[in-house]
């Protein structure tokens, strides 16, 4: 389990960095374009990304309040893709590290609305990181509603290949 989690954070990263070094290229004025999604721009999507990461994080440390800096994040589309890559490398190290044990061990948190839920944090893991790719797939919409060309792969297959 503990590999298949390794294997699933680092394509996380891959991933996300595909897509978010060719929106780097966009101008601000495309990053921020409202369009029909879930999340109504580029960069309101990314830093949607980057809160449930957060949010699960804070969680899995027994944050009891969490403080999300994601919500009051005003900086530019590179610093928010940077920051980005940062909190997605927390969950990369943190799995290296853990044990098989912290891996099933169940983990009592809150949701938004204050009820309460138990998981095994290998669950929680797994629904972060398909999250993930579900927001990842919006983007590559978002793009190519753009008309942006060079679009990258992101496919776990793709990324499996590297190795």
């Amino acid at each position: 389990m503990k590999e298949l989690l390794q294997q699933y954070a680092d394509y996380n990263i891959w991933a996300t960095k595909q897509l978010v070094d060719r929106i780097n290229k966009l101008s601000n004025k495309e990053i921020n374009r409202e369009l029909p999604n879930s999340f109504s721009s580029i960069y309101k999507t990314v830093k949607h990304m980057w809160l449930a990461e957060e949010v699960w994080w804070q969680r899995l440390k027994l944050v009891e309040h969490l403080v999300l800096e994601s919500e009051k994040f005003t900086g530019s589309f590179t610093q928010l893709s940077i920051t980005m890559a940062k909190q997605s490398a927390y969950w990369s190290d943190w799995i290296r590290a853990s044990t098989q044990i912290q891996l099933i061990h169940v983990l009592e948190y809150r949701n938004t609305k204050r009820e309460t839920f138990k998981q095994p944090i290998n669950e929680v893991i797994m629904h972060l990181f398909n999250h993930a790719t579900y927001h990842r797939g919006q983007l590559i919409t978002m793009l190519h509603q753009l008309n942006v060309d060079k679009i990258p792969q992101t496919d776990f297959i793709v990324f499996s290949r590297l190795k």
